[in-house]
């Protein structure tokens, strides 16, 4: 029996005077400068220092919820966070006020590695553990990459986002499709037989090109949103320089579609939106961008299916060839280490 979800998010500032204690909170641990900071705050200061992410869980929670009472799935609704307000240790405890006893949890990364999954596993074991005896069962959702309706949601955006490109390039436009890059040796470490994250983001990346343009449809991915010591390999290539690569080939039309996003924050307004716009102008290319997940229907649907597989057993749906992952985490077998315990092991 369960009787509460919960929406694991990231965080993010709601006000300028939030930048700054936010950005410490994330790099916590890291020993990143100030003024290293400070020019990331400059991200967030563009956008008068609030973080839409915040606004798109309180969304994204107001749909699922909506479609549970149409459902008539009885669960409490709760949200929290890993680095600001409200943050899931807070929230677990308000749960357990409120006299919950099992929930279970979504995570706002569709994928597994150590940023997407096995950090939010901790966060939920952390915030039991400040809660103490009698805190609430956390039970966090699988990785739903390849659940037909986060398929879908996407597809949908990246047609819209074709739409767009005059109709006799259309077809022939390139499709680009990116996620976060992490460390190079993160990667690898990621699930028990390694690579877990980058094969995740490509099937997704996959399955959205075959569902918009058929079997064997062609794609590219790219990376976005790398930080950290420049002498430390990352996952490339980054969406910059591969525009600039599909440019000296001859490519006139890009649709950029970030299946490795739920939603459209920060990172994807000012690496793709900003950024990747401004190197596609200078490049010559049309650029546009697909929408993320959202609250679209067939996502919301999608979530509601990974719940009711929990309460009434359902199938999983899945497509693809990688099946169901992330219903444990298996981390007495290595599965996903942290990136300073794999530099440390290298």
């Amino acid at each position: 029996m369960y009787d509460a979800f919960l929406l694991l998010g990231f965080g993010g500032p709601e006000g300028p005077d939030e930048v700054m204690p936010f950005l410490r909170n994330v790099t916590h641990g890291r020993a990143v400068p100030d003024e290293r900071l400070a020019e990331v705050a400059e991200h967030y200061l563009r956008f008068g220092g609030v973080s839409p992410i915040n606004a798109q869980c309180r969304a994204l929670l107001d749909a699922v919820g909506a479609e549970f009472e149409r459902r008539q799935i009885d669960l409490r609704m709760y949200w929290g966070n890993r680095n600001w307000h409200p943050f899931v240790t807070d929230t677990v405890a308000r749960m357990h006020a409120d006299g919950v006893q099992r929930a279970l949890v979504l995570a706002t990364s569709a994928v597994g590695g150590y940023s997407g999954c096995r950090q939010y596993r901790e966060d939920l074991a952390s915030a039991r553990a400040c809660v103490g005896i009698g805190a609430p069962e956390l039970i966090k959702l699988r990785h739903f990459f390849n659940h037909p309706g986060f398929v879908t949601a996407n597809a949908d955006h990246l047609r819209a986002a074709l739409a767009l490109v005059p109709e006799d390039e259309r077809e022939s436009a390139a499709l680009v499709f990116t996620a976060h890059s992490v460390p190079d040796v993160a990667d690898a470490d990621s699930g028990i037989e390694g690579r877990l994250y980058s094969r995740q983001q490509r099937e997704a990346a996959h399955l959205v090109a075959e569902a918009v343009r058929g079997p064997g449809a062609a794609f590219d991915l790219a990376w976005q949103s790398r930080s950290g010591s420049p002498g430390t390999p990352w996952l490339e290539p980054d969406v910059n320089d591969h525009l600039a690569e599909l440019a000296k080939r001859g490519v006139r039309s890009v649709a950029v579609c970030p299946t490795g996003f739920v939603s459209d924050h920060l990172e994807v307004l000012w690496d793709l939106d900003i950024e990747a716009a401004t190197t596609a102008r200078e490049l010559g290319l049309m650029m546009v961008r697909a929408g993320t997940a959202g609250t679209h229907a067939s996502f919301v649907d999608a979530v509601v299916g990974l719940v009711r597989e929990q309460l009434n057993g359902t199938d999983p749906a899945v497509v693809g060839t990688l099946g169901v992952t992330g219903v444990d985490c298996p981390t007495e077998r290595g599965c996903c280490v942290s990136r300073a315990s794999a530099s440390r092991r290298r």
